[in-house]
């Protein structure tokens, strides 16, 4: 396995928090992809740079002496970033970008703030939009581009677009449900259960197809455009739901716990990415924002 930059953030933050799960909601990923990557740097480098115990993770003296190591890569390509070289850097001009709730929420603000840093030259036009209107608008003219949940593209017509990370949907329950205890929960226990139904950014029409194909239907007992709201009545024991690694926390507003758990089927990803029509040419700026956020996701910033 290649040493990556990504692997190297997923162990700087594993080793900053103590806990591999508060690692995986720092870099919105689910917490294997965040094992799987330190297991990995550890192959590589032929050490145990993390113990695992009961209460998380701590660094090894081997992993100790890399972890600085690590910082002072990280920080150099961070250095670089900031410090960007070529005509890119000196781009001007106005990037009207759409985006959809859910990449609105749990994704675009520390892109946004850093891109801003970068390429001040470049005023970047932030718009919370549905699907629907985000496709028109780029169509029409109003967009330049869009950040958006490229798993619920229609328009595939008139629209290019681009995947920047997939994000696993799994299971939410509360810390003591009785399904907890089984090695494996298939969508057929769930449909036994009380479900609490996300709606927006067309999450439950996007469920529907998934349901649909394995011949099954959730018993709905609430319906809620809030991740927040579901979050709670999950933690609260009112029902269980299936919702992307992206948006999960685990822990509700309240201070309730919530667990999360792969179903024996398997269930499509939320895939966030990048939109554009592809009947005019992309603008400077739109081509700067486009290298920016692909290089960004890429080094699993």
């Amino acid at each position: 396995m290649s040493l990556t930059l990504k692997h190297l953030r997923y162990f700087i933050a594993a080793a900053e928090t103590g806990q591999i799960s508060h690692a995986a909601m720092e870099m919105n990923i689910s917490q294997s992809a965040v094992t799987a990557g330190i297991q990995g740097l550890e192959a590589t480098l032929g050490a145990r740079l993390l113990a695992r115990g009961a209460q998380g993770v701590s660094v090894t003296p081997q992993g100790a002496r890399f972890l600085s190591r690590a910082k002072a890569i990280i920080a150099a390509v961070e250095e670089a970033t900031r410090s960007p070289l070529g005509e890119e850097s000196q781009v001007v001009g106005r990037l009207r970008l759409g985006l959809t709730y859910t990449v609105a929420g749990y994704f675009m603000a520390r892109h946004y703030a850093a891109f801003r840093r970068i390429y001040p030259g470049i005023m970047l036009e932030l718009s919370e939009q549905p699907r629907s209107a985000i496709e028109n608008a780029l169509v029409t003219g109003g967009l330049d581009m869009a950040v958006m949940l490229t798993s619920n593209l229609a328009n595939v017509g008139d629209l290019s677009s681009e995947t920047l990370f997939r994000s696993r949907r799994r299971l939410w329950l509360p810390s003591d449900h009785r399904l907890l205890a089984d090695a494996e929960i298939s969508l057929s226990d769930v449909v036994r259960e009380p479900y609490v139904m996300l709606t927006v950014d067309e999450a439950n029409r996007t469920a529907g197809r998934y349901w649909d194909q394995y011949g099954l239907s959730p018993k709905v007992v609430f319906s809620t455009s809030s991740v927040e709201a579901v979050r709670s009545m999950v933690a609260a024991g009112m029902g269980l739901t299936i919702l992307s690694d992206m948006v999960y926390r685990p822990w509700s507003l309240e201070g309730q716990r919530i667990e999360q758990r792969q179903t024996a089927e398997p269930i499509p990803s939320m895939d966030v990415g990048l939109t554009w029509p592809n009947i005019r040419p992309l603008s400077a700026p739109a081509l700067v924002f486009r290298t920016f956020i692909t290089a960004a996701l890429g080094s699993g910033s």
